[in-house]
C-alpha cells in the first residue's frame, strides 16, 4: 500500500505543473506575493523568459522557465518544486521515510526474534585471554552479522537512509511551517550584518511571508495566485 501511495505521489511530483510562468499568466502570479525589496526586486525581469519576475520567483535552466513560489529543482522527480506541487513533494517524502521506517522495523524484528529464540543474550564467551564474559550488544551485532551478513548489511543501510529521508523531510516541513522554500533558505545567508536587523539569520532572520503555522499550511494546500490581502 506504501509503495502504491508513494508512486503516486512519485508520478504527481513528477508530472504536475509547479506553477511555471508565462507571458499569458505571468499576471495571475505577478501580485500573489510582496516584494520585500532585497531578495525580491519589483519590476525585476528574466532576461531568459522575458517577463516580468514575481516575488519569490525564480528562473530554472534545466525546465527551462520561471516558477512561481521555486523551492528546487529536483533531480530524483525530474521536476522542479514549486507553489503548484510542493504539497505532492512533502507527501512523497513522509511516504518514503514511512518506507524505510516499515523495512527497517520488519527487519529489526526478525533479528530480535532470532536472538531471542536462540536465546543468545543469556550465553557467554571467552576472549583472546580465556577470560569468560557475558553475552553484549557488540558480541551479538558481530554475531548476527556473521550468520545473516546480507539482512544486517541491509538493516545499517536502511536506517542510515531513514536518518536522510527524515531528516530532509523535518527539514522540507519546517519550511512549509514557516512559510520559506529552499531557494529563499540558502539566500538568506548572504545578507550579512547590514541587513541584521531585518534580514539576518543570525540576528533572527525576519521572513514577511509567514502569517502563522495553520495558513501556511492551508497556503500549501491551496497555492496564492490573487493578490495578497
Amino acid at each position: 500500500l506504501l509503495w502504491a501511495v508513494k508512486a503516486a505521489f512519485f508520478i504527481l511530483c513528477s508530472r504536475s505543473n509547479p506553477g511555471i510562468i508565462t507571458k499569458s499568466n505571468q499576471l495571475l502570479f505577478l501580485y500573489a506575493y510582496a516584494y520585500d525589496g532585497l531578495m525580491f526586486q519589483q519590476d525585476a525581469e528574466c532576461p531568459t523568459c522575458a517577463v516580468r519576475k514575481p516575488a519569490r520567483s525564480r528562473h530554472c535552466g534545466v525546465c527551462r522557465g520561471c516558477v512561481h513560489r521555486f523551492d528546487h529543482h529536483c533531480v530524483w522527480v525530474n521536476n522542479c518544486i514549486g507553489a503548484f506541487n510542493i504539497r505532492f513533494f512533502l507527501c512523497y517524502l513522509l511516504t518514503l521515510t514511512s518506507m524505510a521506517a516499515s523495512v527497517a522495523a520488519v527487519t529489526a524484528s526478525f533479528l530480535i526474534q532470532v536472538v531471542l529464540l536462540s536465546n543468545l543474550t543469556l550465553g557467554h564467551y571467552t576472549d583472546d585471554q580465556g577470560q569468560e564474559h557475558p553475552v553484549d550488544i557488540f558480541f551479538l551485532i558481530q554475531q548476527l552479522f556473521l550468520t545473516f551478513p546480507r539482512i544486517v548489511f541491509m538493516l545499517g543501510f536502511v536506517i542510515l537512509l531513514l536518518a536522510i529521508l527524515g531528516s530532509y523531510f523535518c527539514f522540507i516541513l519546517y519550511l512549509v511551517l514557516t512559510n520559506q522554500t529552499s531557494n529563499e533558505w540558502f539566500k538568506s545567508a548572504r545578507y550579512t550584518h547590514s541587513y541584521s536587523e531585518q534580514y539576518s539569520r543570525q540576528e533572527g532572520y525576519r521572513n514577511i511571508y509567514s502569517k502563522g503555522v495553520w495558513a501556511n499550511l492551508a497556503e500549501i494546500v491551496t497555492p496564492l495566485t490573487s493578490p495578497a490581502k
